[in-house]
Order: structure tokens, then C-alpha cells, then sequence
């Protein structure tokens, strides 16, 4: 039986950005099977005594903004360097994602992957409802019925859960990877999550 891995992750961060495409390689490489779970990172930071990149001290904002640079280069993956839309709220989209999981688990990353690539290279507003349903045709989906499904109150219930999960699994942030009781956090970390994968 195939080796499972659970992502944690927001819509919103550089770095579920800048590691969705090589996490993805890793699943595909290893035969793993991933479980997506879109989280209310927000919640998260405010339960684990974080803060939302905005809060942070000067100086942390600005180290962190030419950490983003410098994956940017090594990945060959552009980013804004002031999304114009950054913060946003992300609920609608994280259920979304959720929504189309249930649906076809195989297209619920591109979608995530689109979204994010909104918010840090294309400058859009992933709060309305209008940009989404963009995406998801892009997508070749069905925005409208995807955002319908997105607005039921079991796929609010489960983006709810998926974040009490996180919590009792020791996540602090994203992304974030657990691989049987083992927690990683960082797109940096993907080299250990490949590594338990395979052990």
C-alpha cells in the first residue's frame, strides 16, 4: 500500500506557491497519495501565538520579501513583489478547492495552484466570487456550479475540520506536510517530506 501524505495549506502564501509544483513531482515520484486540506491560516496564527505577514516586524517583512525573490530565481517562478491583493479573504476559495476535491480529487491542485498563481503573479482578488468562477473555467470547470457547491454548509463544515485537524496535529503554519505522525512545515522541507515518503 502507497505511502499517504496530508498538505495543509492556504491560498494566500508565497510559499504553498513557490512548493505546490514540486510537491506534486514528489507525489507522482513516489506513488504517494496526497490529501489536500485547505486551512483557515489565519485561525491557525491567532491559535498559535503567529501573526498574518502584515504584523510582522519591518525587518521580518523585508527579509521575508527577498526570500521570495530568491525562490522566485532558483524556481523560475515569478512573483510579485507586492500582489495587489494580498491579504484577501481566502474562505470562498479554500472551498472551492474543497468542493472540487470531492468532485475529482485529480483536479483539485491545478485549481489551488491557479489561485494561488492569482494572487502573486496576476494581481487578482481571489474574495470574489466573480474572479473564482473565472478561474475554475480557465480550469475547464463549471465555476458557477463549483462556487454554488463552494457556499453549501457541509463544505463550510469541512474547511472548519480541516483546521481543527491541523491544530491537533501540531501545525503552526503552512505549508505543511504530515506523513504518519510526522510534521513538516516549509516549502523547504520538501527534500524530508520525499524522504519519508519513501522510508
Amino acid at each position: 500500500m502507497s505511502a499517504s501524505v496530508t498538505f495543509y495549506f492556504s491560498l494566500l502564501s508565497p510559499w504553498v506557491y513557490f512548493g505546490g509544483p514540486r510537491f506534486q513531482k514528489i507525489v507522482a515520484g513516489t506513488g504517494a497519495t496526497a490529501i489536500y486540506k485547505p486551512i483557515d491560516v489565519l485561525r491557525v496564527f491567532r491559535e498559535t501565538a503567529g501573526a498574518p505577514l502584515g504584523q510582522l516586524h519591518p525587518s521580518r517583512q523585508a527579509y521575508r520579501a527577498r526570500e521570495r525573490e530568491r525562490w522566485a530565481q532558483l524556481l523560475d517562478m515569478p512573483v510579485s513583489a507586492k500582489p495587489r491583493f494580498h491579504p484577501a479573504d481566502e474562505s470562498l476559495a479554500a472551498r472551492m478547492v474543497i468542493a472540487l476535491d470531492a468532485q475529482d480529487h485529480a483536479a483539485a491542485w491545478p485549481l489551488a495552484q491557479a489561485i494561488l498563481a492569482a494572487v502573486w503573479v496576476r494581481d487578482l482578488d481571489i474574495a470574489d466570487p466573480a474572479t473564482l468562477a473565472q478561474l475554475a473555467s480557465e480550469q475547464g470547470m463549471d465555476g458557477k456550479a463549483l462556487l454554488a457547491k463552494a457556499q453549501e454548509p457541509a463544505t463550510l463544515q469541512t474547511f472548519t475540520a480541516n483546521t481543527d485537524e491541523a491544530l491537533a496535529a501540531g501545525v503552526f503554519g503552512v505549508p505543511s506536510f504530515v506523513v504518519g505522525s510526522e510534521l513538516f512545515f516549509g516549502q523547504d522541507r520538501l527534500d524530508f517530506v520525499e524522504r519519508a515518503l519513501r522510508a
